[in-house]
């Protein structure tokens, strides 16, 4: 049962159920990230920002050339891991495969801190997109060398990550509530 605060009272805690309402927050919440990077191009917020030109792509990318850092965490994988270098039609589907796992698996691990610890989902999802924001895009994909530094980029591209991550905590954060609840 929902409060007036919109947080789950009268049940036990439960990893396995909190894991599986995680998993399927994170994949719903990583679907509803990429419709919204559909229908609100990254100029968007350079405009609004006053920025003339630059870089239109991502911290997420290490620019205009280069591929998304989803693609070269693949080919990483797929080279380091498997030996094997990855045909274009390999990487079409290989990009979004790493950034559906990787939200996914994002989302799990709130649904087991959200189980452990009920207070991390104060603020809908707010915190949760904006920690993986901090954690993601602006540490762990330069620090592997899959985009460059932060300072590198302009503010645009900052707020537009920091925006669709905090669409991606917010819808994360509903679904999971919504799974969690119909599990009991």
């Amino acid at each position: 049962m929902f409060d007036a605060h919109w947080t789950l009272q009268h049940r036990e805690p439960s990893l396995v159920k909190g894991a599986v309402a995680g998993l399927v927050g994170g994949l719903a919440a990583s679907w509803v990230m990429n419709q919204f990077q559909a229908a609100v191009p990254s100029k968007t917020f350079k405009t609004l920002l006053g920025e003339a030109g630059g870089t239109s792509s991502g911290s997420s990318s290490g620019g205009e050339s280069a591929a998304p850092a989803t693609v070269q965490a693949a080919e990483a994988v797929s080279e380091g891991v498997l030996d094997h270098e990855l045909t274009n039609d390999e990487k079409e589907w290989a990009g979004p495969a790493v950034h559906y796992a990787l939200g996914s698996g994002a989302g799990l691990a709130y649904g087991l801190l959200a189980e452990a610890k009920p207070g991390v989902t104060a603020g809908l999802g707010l915190p949760f997109g904006v920690a993986f924001w901090l954690g993601a895009d602006e540490g762990a994909v330069p620090a592997l060398g899959l985009s460059k530094a932060p300072w590198a980029y302009p503010p645009s591209v900052h707020v537009y990550s920091l925006v669709s991550h905090v669409v991606y905590g917010l819808s994360a954060e509903a679904v999971r509530r919504l799974v969690r609840s119909a599990l009991r």
